[in-house]
């Protein structure tokens, strides 16, 4: 199966290469966000990438960006690809604001060694692995070389935002996983947990990267939750997390997917779009470029002038 884990071209300058995407200068001047099928876990990217990934997160994160604009603005411009977003040049908050709603991943790791405050939130004693909480709580953290838990307050005093900032950050955060939280109720999915990344353009405070996606977020089946609280599997790449963790030899996660579980990924990431959306990935089924990912995104970007024909 085609896959897209690279993109490089002379005629666009490339900005920055991410672990899934790469950002270019369109000649307008604006961003090019290609997002690749490479898939990142445990800070690292593998060296199998997984089908359909990129256009499924590129797809989720044009669906939710459409759908939350009434809560705030956001960068993208439009889909050119699949693959491709156009999106406004914001400067990026280097603050990662991670929402959650259940006592789970890595907050459960260190509520089970003894810890009880994250990022400023206390919560209490006798709580159990995937409890909801009463309310959704804020923990944010750094985007550094390695994002560090951090409180509001130590945001402030080391320069990371102002006071002021961080509240408006706290307020659209909270509004927007809210909102997507009763979207997904509605369609038997649990928005467990996730992450927003603001920038400001122009002074305002927008929306950037990406949002409720499998790779930013995670998700439990609702149905699944109400049969087994505690063993809930998740609907997003924790499968492949698992697969890792199980397969670990002498300290270290395997380097490459095996083929059925590269194939397992992309279903699993095909159904939480078409669940989410309500209608299948069109990207899925393209055929006219003989499921040529790369020569797609190409001709896609010549057509809107973005290349040149080679």
């Amino acid at each position: 199966m085609n896959t897209l884990n690279h993109f490089d071209t002379p005629q666009l300058e490339l900005l920055h290469r991410g672990k899934v995407r790469d950002s270019y200068r369109a000649p307008s001047g604006e961003r090019l966000i290609v997002v690749t099928d490479r898939l990142s876990a445990f800070d690292s990217v593998l060296e199998t990438p997984v089908a359909h990934k990129g256009a499924v997160l590129n797809g989720l994160a044009a669906f939710w960006f459409d759908k939350t604009q009434h809560i705030i603005p956001n960068h993208v411009i439009s889909l050119l690809d699949p693959n491709v977003t156009l999106a406004k040049e914001a400067e990026p908050i280097r603050v990662e604001m991670v929402v959650r709603n259940y006592l789970t991943g890595s907050m459960w790791r260190g509520y089970q060694s003894g810890q009880r405050t994250f990022s400023g939130v206390t919560v209490p004693d006798g709580l159990t692995k995937h409890q909801k909480f009463p309310e959704p709580i804020v923990t944010p953290t750094t985007k550094e070389e390695s994002d560090r838990e951090i409180t509001p307050e130590n945001l402030v005093s080391e320069g990371w935002v102002s006071a002021e900032l961080y509240e408006k950050m706290r307020v659209k955060s909270l509004e927007l996983f809210n909102f997507a939280s009763q979207w997904m109720a509605e369609r038997g999915i649990i928005l467990v947990d996730t992450k927003y990344e603001f920038g400001l353009l122009d002074g305002e405070l927008i929306l950037i990267d990406e949002i409720h996606t499998p790779d930013s977020s995670r998700f439990w089946s609702a149905e699944d939750y109400a049969k087994n609280l505690e063993g809930v599997e998740q609907i997003d790449k924790e499968y492949v997390r698992q697969w890792l963790i199980a397969n670990k030899q002498n300290g270290q996660y395997p380097r490459a997917l095996t083929p059925e579980v590269s194939a397992e990924a992309t279903r699993r990431y095909l159904d939480i779009y078409e669940r989410i959306t309500g209608a299948p990935l069109p990207a899925a089924n393209d055929t006219a470029t003989g499921g040529d990912v790369q020569a797609r995104l190409i001709g896609n970007l010549v057509q809107a002038g973005i290349m040149q024909k080679a």
